[in-house]
């Protein structure tokens, strides 16, 4: 939608009522945002309504937030338009189970086949180490108490099943298939988890600019379960209190289109209670990665 929307008393209305309910303005700018608002629209109408309804400290908040807030990007997104209940992606009939706007996050069925799941681990498995996260500091990378899993990656088009797999990515989320990081593949064993955290690079640490040269941000993420955990190993996204069961074939998507909280796309792999998880990761971003 452009700049031309008209702020209606009803939309006024909504804005008063989600401030009262103690919602914070990046929140409700959010979703704006999620269904179809112009984000310069969306400022001015969370600036007017709380100033006329909420008092000088509520703009102070929406002022402060146009501030700080770092520019949109845009970002992987799936063709659902009117709601389709499968898609045809590449060479493979994919089902759509759920799908948020707020945060954006989708779940899709059936992504891969159990051969290619099985085939993933299989090569996979003696190239395992212990997984690390990046050093904001420096841009490096280092084992976290955080993160207790081991994982590696695989290059690009490394082999026929990783593009095999690329190229279906590319297809489901409309998205170049050089804008993509090499697959990872990560195994938790029982009380192995991830706790939450966000997937984008935070530009304000100092050893980022080596890390976003290769490709420029992160603005997606596909994870894709190559097994069903006996119990817990669900993708958790505490913001908005949502758990992704770890289905065999499955995969989760979800997008960031800034680099700010205000996404709400903090996530966590749950701790894994009884057996073991096997996942594969998929990061997009905005540029080609190199």
């Amino acid at each position: 939608m452009s700049a031309s929307q008209t702020v209606t008393p009803e939309l006024r209305q909504w804005i008063v009522e989600q401030a009262q309910a103690g919602c914070r303005p990046e929140d409700v700018l959010a979703s704006m945002r999620a269904s179809g608002w112009d984000e310069v629209v969306a400022l001015g109408a969370l600036g007017q309504v709380l100033e006329a309804f909420l008092g000088a400290q509520a703009v102070q908040q929406a002022a402060t937030l146009a501030a700080t807030l770092p520019p949109a990007v845009r970002v992987p997104e799936p063709a659902l338009a009117g709601s389709p209940s499968q898609l045809r992606v590449h060479d493979r009939e994919v089902r759509v189970l759920l799908t948020l706007q707020n945060p954006r996050v989708v779940v899709f069925g059936g992504f891969l086949s159990d051969d290619e799941c099985d085939d993933l681990v299989a090569a996979a498995a003696p190239r395992m180490v212990r997984s690390e996260t990046v050093v904001n500091e420096t841009g490096g990378n280092e084992v976290n108490a955080a993160r207790t899993s081991d994982g590696m990656f695989f290059g690009r088009g490394e082999s026929a099943l990783c593009q095999r797999i690329e190229a279906r990515i590319a297809a489901l989320l409309n998205w170049p298939l050089v804008n993509g990081e090499g697959l990872q593949v990560l195994h938790y064993r029982p009380g192995a988890e991830y706790k939450p955290h966000h997937d984008y690079f935070d530009p304000a640490q100092p050893g980022m600019a080596a890390v976003l040269k290769r490709g420029g941000q992160r603005v997606g993420t596909l994870v894709m379960y190559l097994n069903t955990p006996l119990q817990g190993g669900g993708t958790v996204f505490p913001d908005v209190q949502l758990e992704v069961a770890p289905i065999k074939g499955n995969a989760v998507f979800f997008s960031y289109e800034r680099a700010h909280a205000s996404t709400r796309t903090l996530h966590g792999g749950a701790p894994v209670i009884a057996g073991d998880k096997w996942v594969a990761t998929k990061w997009l971003r905005e540029g080609e990665f190199i």
